[in-house]
């Protein structure tokens, strides 16, 4: 047989072929499994040894920690056990509460199967904030917030009134259906149910702890990060995505924990298959530490007794489907249908009643024994040198009764009858008399303030650090920057072409070398940085890498070598729009995790952002993130030759839709300079805001001009006049409306029309479309509120309305962008209105032929506005005629 490692000199032949006899006499004697077991046997004493073995990507299908390798058990089991049977009362009567009066729907069974693992780790692991500000970072389940509102509830922090709020929130003081962060800002701090986004943004927050330690921002090596995942959850692509980042950089302060109960919302996670093991060879193969935590001590004698491995086989065997169906099946079932085929496994379970095999086989899981969730626990914090994945199994719907367990429907079932609550009641020994379990309202229950079990509950606490999950904000504000840099941009660059992605990238550059902030910017690049013109960050700043430089950089004899350092400033995350987004939130939200606020920029080519990432963006105001996102090489028309795929004409009306991102396209340097200014002061001054920033700069070489005076309060509102008309007498007027690069294009129309056309026309730049959308709203939605009041007297004017009012003739709006963006002002401005942009998809080609092919280079804006003052009576149609021969236009 020909082999691999035929390619190495072997200075012993006659050894190994001793070593194959040996393996071969115990598979002659012994059996094929028999000797299996001894290679595994041989490869884990390896393993002890420090051999470098490669690993085993799959081991049998039992748990990794024996139940006689399990560590004492530090907390009182029974008080626990009642802690943990209220939050299941509760979170099960909150639920039902409000299916029965409104419907409001709610999830029941991911909590019910999954108490045990929360509880374990809020009575023995998880670290609250009042110790360092930061504690442990809690990636919890949506679909299980009904089990911590009714944890909060149990420690006094929610009210019943607000548990009777749940899904209620219009009217103020409800609580939201998930952690949501924007929602109930002292109780969430991650938006874990947009599923798959999770995982991936727990995997950055782990490295962002590693990254404040090693910049000497702040010591986080007590901080870990615990994210709580459904088997089902990992089918998402963001949530493995980053599994192999997290082992090469030895995450050991990160843990997953998946839930395995088999079931996804519409019937099993893997019918044919065994999702476990799945899971379990893919994180192997990444590098990870997996703690299988599977069956419960009920388990011990059966296992004990398969001298042959016959169980085990079977469980490697049996696919998750039929398990999922012996949960909710009886003994009898299970006899017939599981063990009556092999006379070994007959023998096995000959001396047990069907009712012990049920309860065995059925439903007795490691996920709801608090013993061997701790042993799971401890062993991942106390593992050294790379993240651990416990693969917990348990059964969803675990005490909801017959009815709830393992169904295929159980997630979309809402409430529980007045017998199932007795049911439960009894199954979960609750002092709860019958008279107020009926069909009507269920009560919730609690044990009083001075009980033992919220005496415990208090005191583990306390021992941990206060409440968790909690968000708290009290980060002092940052000192603002000195002008001087600001004023830089305000000057322009005279004879010097640059494009506004490198004036930004001068801006940040400068502002990076301030004394008191410098340190707090944090740029995150996805592998573009030479392209933005970063490289001369490179070796004044470092790029992160938690080894420093292991290595010789092929560049180092030139000044901007690629320098990695372990104290390196740079998040230069690969090619990876969704790990950097993941990223930029770690650092973005840095502020209220570990009352340390950052100042994050995240660049990219524009159409690589917000179309690839919106639901990561929406996820980052959810959480409350600040900070600053670049859409660099922006729009349509200026990525020359790169076309359809690369070509971004859209992004600005995709973040207009999120509520927490400020949006700015804009054209000039010292644009730049009043808006970051800007948003430094409002995310970061006394009065920090809940937001962040969006501009969008371009690859196109101009010169800047210097600012002109008093208009700082327009770039930062959306819209001042650039340049106006030169006096000339002329009867015909136009507005030109433009944003970003587009400005240029106007300014050249701007001339074509007088000296062509004799039309007077005022250049306008629109730095935000969108704020200006947004302040007009505002104004409607102020009118709307003091007419119904009685009390209208000063009627609000939009900005946009003001700002436009007495300017003379038709208004044409030009941008990089498809006409939808500029478009979103149109109402609000009283002149007629008509747009043109780059509807449609890229091209490759030159950006002048790219701009003729969308119609909005100058001659085709200065054909438009001829075309509105046609139709206003103005000119005669033959002028537009003439216009589009004259130009070489094709309409």
């Amino acid at each position: 047989m020909v082999s691999q490692l035929d390619q190495l000199p072997d200075k012993d032949p006659a050894e190994v072929e001793e070593w194959r006899e040996s393996l071969d006499a115990a598979v002659t004697f012994g059996g094929r499994h028999r000797a299996a077991y001894l290679l595994r046997r041989l490869t884990e004493h390896a393993e002890h040894a420090d051999l470098e073995l490669p690993p085993l990507m799959e081991t049998p299908h039992i748990n990794t920690i024996p139940t006689a390798a399990e560590p004492a058990y530090p907390g009182d089991e029974a008080l626990e056990a009642r802690i943990t049977a209220w939050n299941r009362w509760n979170a099960a009567a909150m639920v039902t509460r409000g299916n029965q009066r409104g419907g409001l729907g709610g999830h029941m069974a991911t909590y019910a199967s999954a108490a045990w693992l929360y509880e374990v780790g809020f009575q023995h692991f998880f670290h609250g904030k009042e110790a360092d500000g930061s504690g442990d970072q809690l990636y919890l389940q949506g679909h299980a917030s009904p089990g911590i509102y009714a944890r909060a509830f149990l420690e006094g922090r929610l009210s019943e009134a607000q548990l009777d709020r749940f899904r209620q929130e219009a009217g103020g003081n409800g609580l939201p259906s998930y952690p949501h962060p924007r929602r109930l800002p002292w109780l969430w701090e991650f938006p874990t149910v947009s599923m798959g986004l999770g995982p991936l943004s727990a995997i950055y927050q782990a490295r962002f702890n590693r990254y404040l330690e090693h910049r000497g921002i702040k010591d986080t090596s007590g901080s870990r990060v615990w994210a709580f995942l459904g088997d089902g959850e990992m089918d998402e692509p963001e949530a493995t995505a980053a599994i192999a980042l997290a082992s090469r950089e030895r995450l050991d302060n990160l843990t997953f924990v998946v839930n395995c109960n088999l079931q996804r919302l519409d019937g099993p996670v893997r019918g044919n298959f065994k999702i476990v093991q799945e899971l379990e060879r893919q994180f192997r193969a990444a590098g990870w530490h997996v703690i299988k935590s599977l069956w419960g001590v009920a388990w011990d004698q059966l296992l004990a007794q398969d001298t042959e491995g016959t169980l085990v086989r079977l469980l490697n065997r049996v696919p998750d489907g039929q398990f999922q169906t012996f949960a909710a099946r009886d003994g009898r079932y299970i006899r017939e249908y599981l063990l009556s085929a092999d006379p070994a496994l007959r023998s096995l379970v000959d001396q047990l009643s069907d009712a012990r095999l049920e309860e065995i086989i059925g439903t007795s899981r490691a996920g709801h024994e608090p013993r061997k969730v701790y042993a799971a626990f401890r062993a991942a914090v106390q593992h050294r040198g790379a993240p651990t994945v416990i693969l917990a199994q348990t059964v969803k719907g675990w005490t909801l009764g017959p009815g709830f367990e393992s169904r295929n429907a159980n997630h979309q079932m809402k409430k529980l009858s007045g017998k199932e609550f007795r049911a439960m009641r009894d199954l979960l020994d609750l002092p709860i008399p019958d008279r107020v379990l009926n069909d009507e309202l269920v009560p919730y229950a609690h044990p009083g303030t001075d009980s033992p079990e919220l005496g415990y509950l208090r005191e583990r606490r306390a021992a941990l650090g206060g409440p968790a999950p909690a968000r708290k904000v009290v980060a002092k504000p940052l000192p603002m920057p000195a002008d001087r840099p600001f004023d830089a941009l305000k000057r322009g660059s005279g004879s010097q072409e640059i494009a506004t992605t490198m004036a930004f990238i001068r801006l940040v550059k400068d502002l990076m070398r301030d004394k008191e902030t410098g340190k707090r910017w944090v740029p995150v690049v996805p592998d573009e940085a030479r392209t933005f013109g970063m490289e001369s960050l490179f070796p004044s700043v470092g790029i992160y890498s938690p080894l420093g430089q292991t290595y010789d950089p092929v560049d180092r004899d030139q000044l901007l070598y690629y320098k990695e350092s372990k104290n390196g400033q740079i998040l230069n995350e690969g090619i990876t729009e969704a790990g950097s987004l993941a990223s930029l939130t770690a650092a973005a939200t840095s502020y209220a995790t570990h009352a340390e606020p950052m100042i994050p920029f995240y660049i990219f080519y524009s159409m690589f952002g917000w179309q690839r990432t919106a639901d990561q963006f929406w996820a980052l105001g959810d959480q409350l993130g600040r900070g600053f996102i670049i859409g660099a090489t922006a729009g349509r028309t200026t990525m020359t030759g790169e076309g359809l795929q690369h070509a971004d004409g859209h992004s600005h009306l995709i973040a207009s839709t999120n509520p927490a991102a400020i949006s700015y396209d804009p054209a000039f340097a010292y644009e730049i300079a009043v808006i970051i200014q800007d948003g430094l002061r409002r995310m970061y001054g006394p009065d920090a805001e809940d937001v962040f920033y969006y501009l969008t700069v371009y690859n196109e070489t101009k010169i800047q001009p210097a600012m002109p005076p008093g208009v700082e309060e327009g770039i930062r509102r959306g819209l001042y006049r650039y340049r106006q008309a030169e006096a000339s007498g002329s009867a015909l007027h136009a507005q030109l409306l433009a944003s970003g690069t587009a400005v240029h294009w106007a300014l050249d129309a701007q001339r074509l029309l007088m000296e062509d056309w004799g039309v007077a026309a005022d250049v306008w730049s629109a730095p935000s479309w969108t704020e200006l959308r947004r302040e007009a709203l505002e104004c409607e939605a102020a009118n709307l509120a003091a007419v119904s009041s009685g009390s209208a007297n000063n009627e609000r004017i939009p900005y946009v309305t003001q700002a436009l009012a007495g300017a003379r003739g038709p208004v044409v709006a030009v941008s990089d962008w498809m006409r939808a963006v500029p478009d979103q002002i149109q109402r609000w401005v009283e002149q007629p209105w008509t747009s043109i942009g780059t509807d449609g998809y890229g091209l490759s080609d030159s950006r002048e032929n790219v701009r003729r092919h969308f119609g909005v280079d100058a001659p085709s804006i200065v054909v438009a506005v001829l075309a509105t003052l046609a139709r206003n009576g103005e000119v005669p149609p033959e002028v537009v005629h003439k216009a589009t021969v004259q130009y070489g236009l094709e309409f």
